[in-house]
C-alpha cells in the first residue's frame, strides 16, 4: 500500500483518538487535516486552503442557517411552543393518549417552524413531562415521544440538516425542502399511530385527561384558542417553506422573512422585549459560529484525505462490497447508523459521506433521494445511546423521578419507527422525488 494511503487511514484512526479524548470536533477536523496534509504534501497544502475556505465563507445559501436558527430560537424564548401545546393538548385530551399526540403535533409545527431540534426538545421536556407523568402516563412513554418528536425538525423542512446535505450533495435547497416535506410527515404519522395503537393496547400508559379537568373550557373557547394560537405559527410556515419551494424566494430571503416573523409572533404574543432579543441573537450567534468552524475546519480535513488517495481507498472497498449499486446503499445507511451512536450529525455530513457521494453520482443515482435517505438516517442519530443528543437535552431538563434508563427504554420503540420510515423512503423513492417533480425542481 502506497505510503499516502497509510496516512489517511491513520489520519482517521487519529481524528477519532482525538474525539474520543474530548476534544472539540473542530479541533480535531483541523489538527489532523493539517499535519497529515502537511506529512503528504509539504507547503503545497496551505496554497490550496484559502480557496476552499473562502468558498465556505462566501456560500451564499449558508447564510440561511443563522437566520433559521434565530427564527427558532425567538419562537423558543418567546413560548410559542408552550401556548401551542397547552391549546392542542386540551383540544386533544379526551383522546386515550391524547397529551403525547399533542406533543407530536407541536414537535411537527416547531420542526417546520424553526428547524433547531434542542429548542423543541428542551421547551416541550420543560414543559410537558412532569405534568404528563403526574397525568399517569408511564414515564418511558414520555420521554420517547418528546425526544422523538423533537428530531422531527432534523428532517420536516426547513432543517438544518437539509441546507448542509444540499450544500454537499449540489442539489438546490428547495429541492431537498420540497424531497423532504413527505417523508417528514409520514415519520410523524408512524408516530401517531404507534401512539394511537398504545392508547388501543395499553391504556393505562397514555391515559386521557380527566373529563373534570378538560370541562372548564367550553368548545368555543378551544376552537378561539386554536385559531389565536395555531394559526400564526401555520401562517409563518406556509410563508417560509412556500416561498422557497415555490421558487419565489431564495433559501436565504425565505430564512430572513421567517426570521422577521417570529419577532412579529414574539410581539404579538407580548413577550418581545430588548432582554430576549438580545439573548437570542447572543445564542443564535454562538450557535452559528460553531457550526461555521467545523465547517472551515472541515477543510483541510477533507482537502488532506482526498489528497492522500482516501477517496479512492474508499471507492475501491465500496465496489467490493457485495450486491451492486442496492448493496452500496445498504452499506453506507448501516454505516451512518453506526456513526450515529458515536458522532454528531454534522460531523457525519462532512466526513463520511462526501467520501461516498461520488460513486452515487456517478451510477446516476437520484441525489435528492439519497439525500432524504441520509437526512431520515441521521435523524436516528438523536435517539441512539449513548451519544443521542436529545436524549442529553431530555435528561438536562427532566424531573429528578425520571431515570435515564427510562429515556432509554422510551426511545428504543421510535428509533425502530425512524427505521420503518427509513425503509419505506428506500422501497419508494416517489414518496421523495413526486413533490419536486409536481413542482419542477
Amino acid at each position: 500500500m502506497p505510503v499516502n494511503e497509510i496516512l489517511a487511514l491513520c489520519m482517521i484512526g487519529a481524528f477519532f483518538v482525538l474525539l474520543l479524548g474530548g476534544l472539540p470536533v473542530a479541533v480535531c477536523l483541523g489538527a489532523t487535516g493539517l499535519i497529515f496534509g502537511y506529512a503528504g504534501f509539504g507547503p503545497m497544502l496551505f496554497s490550496l486552503l484559502p480557496a476552499r475556505i473562502y468558498g465556505v465563507v462566501t456560500n451564499y445559501t449558508l447564510l440561511a442557517l443563522p437566520l433559521f436558527i434565530f427564527m427558532g430560537i425567538m419562537l423558543e424564548r418567546s413560548k410559542i411552543a408552550e401556548n401551542l401545546l397547552e391549546v392542542i393538548g386540551l383540544a386533544m385530551g379526551g383522546l386515550r393518549g391524547g397529551m403525547a399526540l399533542a406533543i407530536i403535533l407541536v414537535g411537527v409545527l416547531m420542526g417546520a417552524a424553526s428547524g433547531v431540534v434542542g429548542a423543541t426538545v428542551v421547551t416541550v421536556g420543560l414543559i410537558a413531562l412532569g405534568p404528563i407523568i403526574r397525568r399517569g402516563y408511564d414515564a418511558g412513554v414520555a420521554c420517547g415521544v418528546i425526544c422523538a418528536s423533537g428530531t422531527l425538525g432534523q428532517i420536516i423542512p426547513p432543517s438544518l440538516v437539509l441546507i448542509l446535505l444540499a450544500d454537499i450533495t449540489g442539489e438546490s435547497v428547495g429541492t431537498l425542502f420540497a424531497a423532504a416535506l413527505i417523508p417528514g410527515l409520514l415519520l410523524s404519522g408512524l408516530f401517531i399511530a404507534y401512539v394511537l395503537i398504545l392508547g388501543i393496547m395499553s391504556p393505562h400508559r397514555v391515559p386521557a385527561i380527566p373529563a373534570e379537568e378538560r370541562a372548564t373550557y367550553s368548545r368555543r373557547d378551544i376552537g378561539m384558542k386554536l385559531l389565536k394560537v395555531v394559526l400564526p405559527p401555520i401562517l409563518l410556515i406556509v410563508a417560509v417553506l412556500g416561498s422557497i419551494i415555490g421558487g419565489v424566494a431564495a433559501p436565504t430571503e425565505a430564512a430572513s422573512m421567517g426570521a422577521f416573523g417570529s419577532i412579529l409572533l414574539a410581539a404579538a404574543s407580548g413577550r418581545l422585549n430588548f432582554t430576549i432579543l438580545r439573548e437570542t441573537v447572543r445564542s443564535a450567534f454562538v450557535t452559528s459560529a460553531m457550526v461555521f468552524l467545523i465547517l472551515i475546519f472541515a477543510q483541510p480535513f477533507g482537502l488532506a484525505f482526498r489528497g492522500l488517495g482516501g477517496e479512492r481507498l474508499v471507492q475501491d472497498a465500496f465496489s467490493a462490497v457485495p450486491g451492486g449499486l442496492t448493496g452500496q446503499i445498504f452499506f453506507l445507511m448501516a454505516l451512518l447508523f453506526v456513526l450515529g451512536f458515536f458522532l454528531e450529525w454534522i460531523e457525519i455530513s462532512y466526513i463520511a459521506l462526501p467520501l461516498f457521494l461520488p460513486i452515487f453520482h456517478a451510477a446516476g443515482v437520484d441525489m435528492a433521494w439519497i439525500s432524504i435517505l441520509v437526512a431520515v438516517n441521521l435523524q436516528t442519530s438523536f435517539l441512539t445511546p449513548p451519544f443521542g443528543w436529545s436524549l442529553f437535552f431530555l435528561k438536562g431538563v427532566a424531573p429528578p423521578s425520571v431515570k435515564t434508563s427510562d429515556i432509554y427504554r422510551g426511545v428504543i420503540p421510535f428509533i425502530g419507527l425512524q427505521l420503518i420510515g427509513l425503509w419505506l423512503v428506500y422501497l419508494f423513492p416517489q414518496l421523495t422525488t413526486w413533490l419536486p417533480n409536481l413542482i419542477g425542481w
